[in-house]
């Protein structure tokens, strides 16, 4: 190829288009002088006359000056925010998902913020931990038996959490800041992966204890856009950081030494913008790609997490020396009582003999009053005349209030018998807490849910009411942990229902002060025995074996395709080429919708080994389907196909 050709640019253009998820070649004018990969520019698109941005992925040179080309407009930043690692990753992601390479950009490379670039020097000085800290820091993962050959060997490793706390942060977020602080000893990037604003604190924390502040770098959707913009370009640079944020912080363009995400079941490390990847699975493959050591750290084990330790794929990092939670089960006796006695006698005299010394956990399924509300003659659900949404009570004597559209209901009559008396049918944080501030006068009541959000409580003696996932850590952990309402929780319409609520359980668990009675109340079976002997991982292997037979995830991969019946149907019958298992697709059922025309949904179930033929396909369909639409075949803005690989629960 001569040196004196033309000069092009491949150009990956930011657009949701999915036909437009390839590289463009571009003219580069001399004008624009150097260009470097990976910079924003403005190139023209070829329909409508429209100048859209996009990324310089490569630079080359070709003979056929004669070829008609476009030229790039301009320049946006000289700062390539695209480095190659980065447009790799989110290549290998979006081609896994069936979705589009700049989907996945969009969610880790901020908007430009212009005052911040013109401030930013790339030349920040490498920050090592002082011997001290680090001596602290291998002293942490030394309690976990394996951890520093995995961390020196760049391996994968599923990690089960010691509960409780370590110099008053919690261990999990000990571990991760201690893996973290090694890894910047030793001159590499780790990125720290946690599902909340709750978590992200929790770590930092930790990470205070043990690191400088300077390599500390937050990601997360709470910062404002300058910070987000000033915290992306650190990551450009090649003094190692600690990267700590929430799922999209798995992009963040470091050279990574480290991944490790703490929680995987949490539903809030689920992208629910497209292409739909969850952070367990960017990790993965970012793993592959650097070639870094991966931790997965829980309380809990996940089937997905479980799957790849039964593979070989995950070592299984315990404790060098396990110390369990003191977990009591409710006696055949009290399994055995009315529906109505929420606390039995041997949570509630523990409780309020704990509450003597300090804080007492009570975790409830809902937060609010009441709920839900129910006829108080025939027990019939109370629902919206409006509506038909749930009705439920704000406080005692309330008027009943849609949960829904929230319109008030103060002439309610059952359609079913016409009464017009209304019973409360369920306990949320709120009535918890005023029950229990009669049942223990004297005692301190917080509620803490997501219309009360407390992070902390101190040492002082209380009743903490809290909704699962909000509980707030206390000084010296709890003296007491009550766990209401499981029954409740266990029979939500969920596939993964046991293995969410025993990490909902254990995590909540792991907040207890050492040998503090942990009281789970009315539940028996697996689930509870897991929880009881702590044994987390055996429960998720169990479920993974009745799963199998069945096909369903994550023993195998499921895809949903929604569209109209002729694209869902096109879009099966190109599947059926790639010779599936005759019982692969489940469907198409309705979509209960006012879409015109109607829309449908099919699942596909199918091997990992056919992972990549499927995601191809299925994306193959959906671009033909948008170019087809596009001229004319079905003029609905909504009758192109969509696709979601790997969803986590296939609920038609």
């Amino acid at each position: 190829m001569s040196v004196e050709g033309r000069r092009i640019a491949r150009v990956l253009l930011d657009s949701p288009l999915p036909q437009l998820d390839r590289l463009f070649d571009y003219a580069l004018p001399a004008e624009l002088g150097d260009v470097t990969i990976g910079v924003r520019v403005k190139v023209p698109l070829r329909t409508a006359g429209r100048v859209i941005e996009g990324y310089v992925v490569e630079i080359d040179t070709e003979d056929d000056a004669d070829r008609p080309l476009s030229e790039v407009d301009s320049i946006v930043s000289p700062v390539p925010v695209l480095p190659e690692r980065l447009h790799r990753l989110a290549r290998r992601v979006a081609d896994r998902a069936a979705g589009s390479a700049s989907d996945v950009l969009r969610l880790v490379i901020p908007k430009r913020q212009v005052r911040v670039e013109k401030s930013w020097t790339a030349d920040t000085p490498a920050v090592v931990p002082d011997e001290e800290l680090l001596a602290d820091a291998d002293d942490v993962i030394a309690h976990y038996a394996g951890l520093a050959e995995v961390l020196a060997g760049a391996e994968r490793a599923a990690v089960e959490a010691i509960p409780g706390f370590r110099d008053g942060v919690p261990a999990w977020a000990a571990v991760l800041a201690a893996s973290a602080t090694r890894m910047l000893a030793d001159g590499r990037s780790s990125i720290l992966v946690v599902p909340d604003h709750r978590d992200l604190d929790r770590l930092l924390e930790a990470l205070a204890l043990l690191t400088p502040a300077d390599a500390v770098v937050r990601f997360d959707s709470r910062q404002t856009n300058p910070d987000r913009y000033r915290s992306f370009l650190r990551t450009l640079e090649d003094a190692p950081c600690i990267v700590v944020g929430n799922r999209s912080a798995v992009y963040a363009p470091v050279t990574a030494g480290l991944v490790a995400v703490w929680d995987d079941g949490d539903p809030l490390l689920s992208e629910p913008l497209a292409p739909y990847v969850h952070a367990r699975d960017s990790a993965l493959l970012r793993q592959e790609q650097d070639e870094c050591a991966l931790l997965f750290v829980g309380h809990t084990r996940t089937t997905d997490v479980e799957r790849l330790v039964v593979l070989g794929w995950l070592q299984d990092v315990r404790a060098a020396r396990r110390v369990l939670p003191r977990v009591v089960l409710s006696t055949p006796n009290e399994m055995e009582q009315p529906t109505a006695q929420r606390m039995p006698s041997s949570a509630f005299l523990a409780a309020r003999n704990a509450t003597a010394d300090g804080p007492v956990l009570v975790q409830v399924s809902r937060p609010g009053f009441s709920p839900s509300l129910v006829c108080a003659e025939c027990r019939a659900p109370a629902r919206c005349a409006h509506c038909g949404g749930p009705l439920g009570a704000r406080h005692r004597g309330a008027v009943p209030v849609c949960g829904w559209c929230g319109r008030a209901a103060r002439a309610w009559a059952c359609p079913a018998c016409s009464s017009t008396k209304l019973r409360l049918a369920s306990s949320g944080s709120e009535r918890t807490a005023d029950e229990l501030g009669r049942a223990f006068p004297g005692v301190r009541v917080i509620v803490a849910d997501s219309g009360h959000p407390v992070e902390r409580v101190g040492a002082k003696p209380a009743l903490v009411v809290a909704t699962r996932g909000a509980e707030p850590v206390a000084e010296g952990g709890y003296r007491a942990i009550v766990l209401l309402d499981g029954p409740r929780m266990l029979q939500a319409p969920d596939l993964r229902i046991g293995e969410s609520c025993l990490r909902w359980w254990s995590n909540a668990a792991a907040l207890a002060a050492p040998n503090a009675p942990i009281h789970l109340v009315g539940v028996d079976g697996e689930t509870a025995r897991a929880l009881a002997t702590w044994n987390q991982a055996g429960y998720a292997r169990s479920e993974l074996e009745s799963r199998a037979p069945l096909h369903m995830p994550p023993t195998a991969r499921v895809a949903v395709v929604e569209g109209t019946a002729a694209s869902v149907s096109r879009a099966l019958i190109a599947l059926g080429e790639l010779a599936l298992p005759s019982d692969a697709v489940l469907g198409p059922v309705p979509v209960e919708s006012d879409d015109i025309p109607p829309r449908v949904r099919a699942l596909v179930r199918f091997d990992y080994g056919a992972g990549s033929r499927v995601a191809t396909t299925l994306r193959a369909s959906v671009v033909a389907e948008a170019v087809a639409s596009r001229r004319g075949r079905g003029r609905n803005p909504r009758s192109t196909l969509a696709v979601r690989l790997d969803i986590l629960d296939p609920e038609l």
